[in-house]
């Protein structure tokens, strides 16, 4: 659980200190209209990891009903290494999110990143709320897609990985800016 709550609080502080100065403008530039801005990065990663919390709800709660066919143990292992190793920060293949977690086309606030601290915050307590969860091994599916099931111990680790490779990403935009400037 340590290892989860130390990278939320890595990606936490590299986004404080590299886009909390910047303005709304520059949050929301874009190099090219194929890419995200630095703000659609963070909301982005908001969106998607929120969308876990209902499910970690329903898995304490014990309604979260994952097929007997998707409990194969090969299977739950493969399809959470599959989706793990496509997220991981030095995965250059740039993969298309689903529509559910598509960042907000409009112009974001200028309070996104205090918003993505606040939200790391609700991460965390997520993480140690689900500790007994975590130690019966639990599994639960993809907020994408109730088929691709994986352990909730591997949802962490996917959601820590993207988000440093989603900071990654957005470090790249806050290059450009600079560059452009």
């Amino acid at each position: 659980m340590e290892k989860w709550i130390n990278g939320i609080d890595e990606v936490t502080e590299l986004a404080k200190g590299a886009f909390g100065g910047l303005t709304e403008e520059e949050l929301n530039w874009k190099p090219t209209n194929e890419t995200w801005s630095i703000a659609q990065h963070l909301h982005h990663l908001i969106v998607i990891n929120s969308s876990y919390f209902p499910i970690i709800e329903a898995l304490e709660k014990m309604e979260l009903k994952i097929p007997f066919y998707l409990r194969i143990p090969s299977l739950v292992r493969w399809m959470g290494n599959l989706i793990y190793n496509s997220v991981k920060p030095e995965q250059t293949k740039k993969i298309k999110t689903f529509p559910i977690w598509e960042p907000s086309t409009s112009t974001i606030s200028g309070d996104i990143v205090a918003r993505f601290e606040a939200h790391q915050q609700s991460l965390k307590e997520q993480i140690q709320y689900a500790e007994g969860l975590l130690q019966k091994g639990s599994l639960i599916h993809s907020p994408a897609h109730n088929k691709i099931v994986y352990t909730l111990e591997r949802a962490f680790d996917i959601i820590v990985a993207h988000e440093m490779r989603h900071f990654n990403h957005a470090k790249e935009v806050r290059k450009r800016i600079l560059v452009d400037d």
